[in-house]
């Protein structure tokens, strides 16, 4: 299934229906009255996030969903039938923006939680309403309201507790397919990865968590170079950021050049995922020939950027030390859970 993670649809709600101007005309019943019934409510529009969907692709191809009007009022003080409401499924994890203002409506990050996208009319009142001890056969009556319409923006932002960060070809999804069972596409050449790929890692029986790997940033991201900054909002909702850089030795490569190119990408998109707690993976070291051309490499990228926050050292190919890395993401996400408990 292709993965569509924004769409533009349009929301139409049902119109209230108007009241009924009727009266009483029965035989040997003079004077019967007014018996004009109330309309019926319109149908309101809600999203609904559904557990088992991942994309917005659907809504490629149906772009408009209208709830059903409500129904006129009767004589006999009989009430116009009320319009269903209309439910549309969309991903969990879905932004819903109001199109035309930029305000966000929601943001719908539980199972089967819903969200009111499009308010329905409200009835009319028939003739029975406005009848009064000096008005015994009022002949007024009033609209059902109008039908909302709405162009709404949404937006997926996948549910991760950990995201992907690096240059295309940095074994982001390698990694990934090492502590999971996720199957992204892994080749010797760039952008292998086109969307986001999810994966859950389990440490344990009982303790597991989900790794996201987006697309690799490359120099001139924000202008639009390769695919852009358009996955990165995917990493809005994780929790920690692994900066994987690649350090095999090979001719005109620098590892520092290719840490700061990421962070200076991430700074133009948002300056507050920096402030996400970020750990550097130091990726392929069994490229290197010995023990200590690896640790002359590796201090000398550490020292480069002046690297405070942890790092850890791994071959993604060869499962070299990703088990202490998983771990270590396990104990800082349980930690920031007992902080929120």
């Amino acid at each position: 299934m292709k993965f569509v993670d924004e769409a533009i649809i349009f929301v139409h709600s049902g119109r209230g229906g108007d009241g009924c101007l009727s009266f009483r005309r029965e035989k040997y019943i003079p004077r019967g009255g007014p018996n004009g019934g109330d309309g019926g409510d319109g149908g309101s529009v809600y999203l609904r996030a559904l557990p088992g969907l991942n994309t917005l692709v659907d809504f490629r191809h149906q772009r408009r969903h209208k709830a059903e009007n409500g129904q006129q009022g009767m004589g006999s003080d009989c009430t116009g039938k009320a319009g269903n409401d209309l439910i549309v499924d969309v991903p969990v994890g879905t932004v819903v923006y109001d199109a035309d203002s930029g305000e966000c409506l929601g943001d719908l990050q539980h199972d089967n939680e819903r969200l009111l996208v499009a308010q329905g009319g409200f009835h009319g009142l028939g003739n029975a309403r406005f009848k009064s001890s000096i008005n015994r056969a009022p002949r007024q009556t009033s609209k059902g309201t109008p039908a909302e319409v709405r162009t709404l923006k949404l937006e997926l932002r996948v549910l991760a507790d950990v995201g992907l960060l690096g240059l295309p070809n940095a074994g982001k999804s390698t990694l990934l397919r090492s502590v999971s069972s996720a199957q992204p596409k892994v080749a010797d050449y760039p952008f292998t990865t086109l969307h986001p790929s999810l994966g859950v890692v389990r440490v344990s029986n009982h303790q597991s968590f989900v790794m996201a790997d987006i697309p690799g940033l490359i120099e001139g991201a924000s202008t639009g170079a390769g695919l852009g900054h358009r996955f990165l909002k995917h990493l809005a909702r994780t929790s920690i950021l692994l900066h994987v850089v690649d350090i095999s030795p090979r001719e005109g490569y620098c590892p520092i050049q290719a840490v700061q190119t990421i962070i200076n990408e991430l700074s133009t998109y948002d300056a507050d995922l920096l402030q996400k707690p970020r750990w550097l993976v130091i990726n392929k070291i069994d490229c290197f020939p010995d023990d200590g051309s690896r640790e002359q490499a590796i201090n000398a990228l550490i020292d480069g950027l002046d690297w405070t926050a942890p790092y850890f050292t791994i071959s993604a190919i060869s499962h070299t030390g990703t088990q202490t890395l998983c771990q270590e993401i396990m104990n800082l996400i349980n930690q920031r859970k007992d902080t929120e408990a």
